[in-house]
Formats: C-alpha cells, structure tokens, sequence
C-alpha cells in the first residue's frame, strides 16, 4: 500500500504576504524589564503597529497629518500658532497698562 503525500505548490510571494498584513494591520506588543534583586532598573514598552495609511485612518491613527516635520500644512499651522500666541501677549500686555492708568486714584481725607 503506498501512501501519497499532497503538498501545497502555490507559495505566497514576499508582495502577497506585505499586501495582507498592510490591508489587515499588524500589532507586535510586548514589555521588557530589568531588575536586579527587587531593584527595576530598566522598563521598555514596545508597541507597533503595521498598516497601510487607509487601515491606520480607519482605526483612528493620523499623526503623520499634524507632524511639522511631515505635512507642509502643519507648519503653516504652527506659524500662525506662534503669531496669534504672540498677538495675545501684546493684547494682555495693552490690556495691563489701561488697567493700570484707569484705576481710580485714592484719596486721602485730612
């Protein structure tokens, strides 16, 4: 009686694989500690998470969207962060000079 082994000639390519994990993500999650007696001296915590930028949207992942060093836009953002940041110093400061020459003045009764 001789028995015949059925193997799987359709292999996966390197594209196929990248293609699956992109469109379903990936999540590699774990913790490392060093301790010496009761003493923890090192802790790192490692999260990633490989998807395709349509699979992390839809998650609710968009960083890269606000990163200055990423998006021109957000530059333009952080500019006009600056120039209305520094507009209210002024404002306050304007504001602390007319508080200043309005206060009633004190007058002493003899």
């Amino acid at each position: 009686m001789t028995q015949t082994i059925r193997t799987n000639t359709g292999s996966s390519s390197l594209a196929d694989v990248l293609e699956r994990v992109l469109d379903k993500g990936i999540v590699i999650a774990g913790d490392i500690t060093v301790t010496v007696g009761n003493v923890e001296l090192l802790s790192i915590r490692i999260r990633l998470l490989v998807a395709s930028v349509d699979k992390a949207k839809e998650i609710g992942i968009n960083w890269w969207e606000s990163d200055p060093y990423l998006s021109t836009r957000a530059q333009e953002l952080m500019l006009a962060n600056q120039q209305l940041l520094e507009r209210i110093s002024l404002l306050e400061q304007e504001l602390a000079v007319l508080k200043t020459n309005t206060l009633p003045q004190k007058r002493t009764v003899n």
